[in-house]
């Protein structure tokens, strides 16, 4: 019998819009030579309706979306909204309220690829960052006092729990130990300055690590985790931070594996509660948006990530094989890669090696 996974799409804004029904579907093409379907509905939520009705997303968002097996996001963000009313109006609620603490973000300098650290070779970055997902710096605890006049104080507190820790820590440990590549754990943390809720993070990740003997572990302050990622990227296996800390890096990561354009993610319950969320982390770009020349690569693995979460590893990786021979014959490339080809096309080739 035919498998079937109902997809919950949320294009969402700027290059979102063009990336993510591609990306849906090359996961659903792959998905089919598994003998499984995946079934979509899709959602115009972001900053559009936000323009149209005052929030990002209706009120019943989240019960929607539950009723789905996983949710494929484009983009959030738009130039005439702040951030932090398109970010808490959509994408934090789903990552807190289903509970998706684990975010899991690769990097990989693909043959095919230049980094800007030019002294690298293909493969010789191959790391993953887990970055907690639904506390830390970006719990949103805080407020104003006197706000907006002279004498404005605003206060915002990070929230670090035991529970919350500990969890992240120890499921990179298990990724750590899945990968079987370097099988290192790298913390990154700044209890030097942030004398409690780093000192207890630290603290954790000692006690979590005498439970993986097998794991060989690091722990950076973060300054030094960055210039780290510049100077030697290639010692890195599986770096766990905190919700700030691995939201930067993350990126710095992508851009020493040659473009964010190829960044994947995704923001997983790993108890499977609630359906997980998958989404390139290169945002909605409304300098190109619309032009057609959006890298749909990120959107893509993002998929491909959301099929192995689903049991369908075989799908996955021929999509992530698919890429990468893509990558490698180099003819058909974004700008962001150096090369001339649009949004579609680049699709239109990985759906070919397919």
């Amino acid at each position: 019998m035919q498998k079937r996974f109902s997809i919950a799409l949320i294009p969402g804004d700027g290059i979102g819009r063009e990336v993510t029904p591609l990306a849906f579907e090359i996961a659903a093409y792959a998905a089919s030579r598994s003998q499984t379907a995946l079934e979509s509905t899709c959602y115009d939520w972001g900053s559009d309706y936000y323009f149209q009705h005052g929030h990002m997303m209706p009120p019943d968002a989240l019960e929607t979306l539950a009723r789905h097996d996983a949710i494929l996001l484009g983009a959030v963000g738009n130039p005439g909204i702040p951030d932090h009313v398109t970010l808490n109006g959509l994408l934090l609620p789903i990552r807190r309220a289903f509970d998706q603490f684990a975010n899991v973000r690769p990097a990989v300098l693909y043959e095919g690829v230049c980094s800007p650290l030019r002294s690298l070779r293909p493969g010789q970055i191959d790391l993953v960052i887990v970055r907690e997902n639904t506390e830390g710096e970006y719990a949103q605890v805080g407020g104003f006092v006197h706000e907006r006049h002279a004498s404005e104080v605003a206060v915002q507190a990070a929230v670090f729990t035991r529970h919350g820790v500990e969890r992240i820590i120890r499921f990179a440990f298990e990724l750590a130990r899945k990968r079987n590549q370097k099988r290192k754990v790298t913390s990154v943390t700044k209890s030097n300055a942030q004398g409690f809720s780093m000192v207890l993070w630290d603290r954790t990740f000692q006690q979590v690590a005498a439970q993986f003997p097998d794991i060989e572990t690091e722990s950076l302050l973060v300054d030094a985790a960055a210039m780290s990622f510049v100077t030697r990227p290639q010692s890195f296996d599986v770096v766990v931070a905190s919700n700030l800390f691995g939201d930067i890096l993350s990126d710095l990561s992508a851009a020493v594996s040659g473009s964010i354009g190829l960044a994947a993610s995704a923001n997983l319950d790993p108890t499977r509660r609630f359906p997980s969320m998958f989404e390139p982390v290169h945002g909605s770009a409304p300098d190109i948006a619309g032009k057609g020349i959006a890298n749909p690569l990120a959107a893509i693995l993002s998929s491909a990530m959301m099929l192995d979460h689903l049991g369908l590893p075989e799908a996955a990786k021929r999509i992530e094989n698919a890429v990468r021979a893509v990558l490698a014959d180099g003819r058909v490339r974004t700008p962001d890669l150096g090369g001339k080809s649009t949004t579609s096309e680049v699709a239109a080739a990985v759906r070919e090696r397919l």
